[in-house]
């Protein structure tokens, strides 16, 4: 995310304010936050959002950096107002329809973001074909690799316990693997013919590009300081629904947690934990850090990797505990504080982490059943395996997912237009869309309790 960014901000907010960030509010929020098996982190939509900001700010000649802090100072008000009257309440009215909507679009997002850097690459004129190529064949060596041995679990090769470390780890043996190709590609072959860019960063503790840590607020116009109130709009919405629609899946009582839990209450601890990123929000703006939230595919591995499972492989229970957040996260601000981890870092090349986006977002898809049903499209009915929507006629079945399709693209469309700032109000808008398909008699009640099951 950190290389993404700086591609989307031109080199303002970067790998080292990436990692610092997540090292940093990463540990606060496992210390404080109400659920600590919830990870936080830079998310596809508000890394979508950012460069969207960045591209507003040119065509208004303002500075990036002020508009982003004092974007973020408004948006972090709004979150924390949002906190004390415990407006993420409204999450209960968040169903299936909205979740499976949100989780592809954060795929899609990965795998779009990588396939582009990719293609980039080739069309470059600074680049050359043999570049190029080796840049796809990293990316695909990760994305193989990584993607094979997660499915190693399900297969009969080996032990159980080296099926499980295998799938474990499957992404850093894919990102090690391909490194170490990069390497011998350039070992072999030269820098001039095989020499690819990696992570950049800085060799002693500090900023990206080498800018102070405070962000200038003051050279941001006074109108644009009140005008910033607009775009943060947007961007609460954006942080609130990425934060309390992560928070609500790894509340699910399939999990079976306790500790402060009512039964079957996916809302306990929302209030508390958006408490902490209205903070963290504020802080990270005026440092000009990028804003963290509850990152879905990160939290959900997070707690199943802590789920105790009985002799026949149901879930149990879950080891609710603060330790492993606050570990991982004084780890990961190792890479930055160290000279040996940041020196490590720097030796990925970046086609090695667009792999790993690819397998980030596809990993994501299986069990969406909104992909499943996307799939359903090209697949022979008579022998395909029966769905638990099979009951539905397939002509309802085949509207409502061209209908969440459909809400997918205008979130691109919007992204990508003159008014690409306002695309967090589409994801506002899916939840009464939902409710309006069936007040409307588009598709009725008595499908759509089975198509939108939770």
């Amino acid at each position: 995310f950190g290389g993404l960014f700086g591609a989307a901000t031109d080199g303002a907010i970067g790998t080292m304010e990436m990692v610092s960030s997540t090292a940093l509010c990463g540990f606060i929020y496992s210390i404080f936050s109400a659920q600590p098996l919830t990870i936080i982190g830079s998310t596809g939509p508000v890394l979508a959002f950012v460069a969207v900001l960045a591209q507003f700010a040119k065509k208004l000649s303002l500075p990036f950096l002020p508009l982003y802090a004092w974007t973020g100072l408004w948006t972090s008000g709004i979150l924390l107002l949002s906190s004390v009257t415990s407006a993420s309440n409204l999450v209960k009215y968040l169903t299936r329809f909205t979740d499976e909507i949100f989780s592809v679009l954060i795929s899609s997002i990965f795998v779009i973001e990588a396939v582009s850097d990719i293609g980039r690459t080739f069309a470059s004129p600074a680049s050359t074909f043999t570049k190029a190529l080796l840049t796809m064949t990293l990316a695909l060596v990760t994305f193989s690799v990584a993607t094979t041995l997660k499915g190693l679990r399900k297969t009969v090769y080996f032990t159980k316990r080296i099926r499980d470390n295998l799938s474990n780890f499957a992404p850093t043996i894919g990102v090690v693997t391909a490194t170490l190709i990069a390497r011998w590609a350039r070992l072999t072959q030269g820098v001039a013919t095989a020499g690819l860019p990696s992570l950049n960063l800085p060799l002693t503790f500090g900023t990206t590009s080498g800018r102070p840590w405070l962000v200038p607020l003051t050279d941001l116009p006074v109108w644009a300081r009140w005008g910033a109130f607009v775009p943060a709009l947007m961007a609460t919405v954006l942080l609130f629904l990425d934060q309390n629609i992560t928070v609500r899946v790894v509340n699910n009582p399939s999990y079976k947690m306790k500790k402060g839990r009512r039964e079957g209450s996916v809302l306990d601890g929302m209030h508390a934990d958006m408490l902490v990123i209205g903070i963290l929000t504020g802080f990270t703006s005026i440092v000009g850090l990028p804003w963290l939230v509850a990152a879905t595919v990160r939290s959900i591995s997070h707690v199943r990797a802590l789920s105790k499972f009985d002799k026949d492989g149901k879930i149990e229970g879950t080891i609710e505990q603060r330790v492993t957040g606050m570990s991982i996260h004084t780890l990961i601000g190792c890479c930055v504080l160290f000279a040996k981890p940041r020196k490590l870092l720097t030796q990925i090349p970046l086609p090695v982490l667009m792999g790993l986006f690819m397998y980030l977002g596809t990993s994501a898809l299986p069990g969406n059943e909104m992909w499943e049903r996307i799939l359903g499209f090209f697949k022979d009915k008579s022998i395909s395996p029966k769905q638990r929507w099979d009951k539905v006629p397939n002509k309802t079945v085949n509207l409502f997912t061209a209908i969440q399709v459909a809400c997918l693209g205008a979130m691109f469309w919007v992204k990508e237009s003159p008014v690409g700032v306002l695309f967090p109000i589409v994801i506002a808008m899916l939840a009464p869309l939902r409710f309006g398909l069936t007040k409307m008699g588009v598709i009725s009640e008595e499908d759509m309790e089975i198509l939108d099951e939770e």
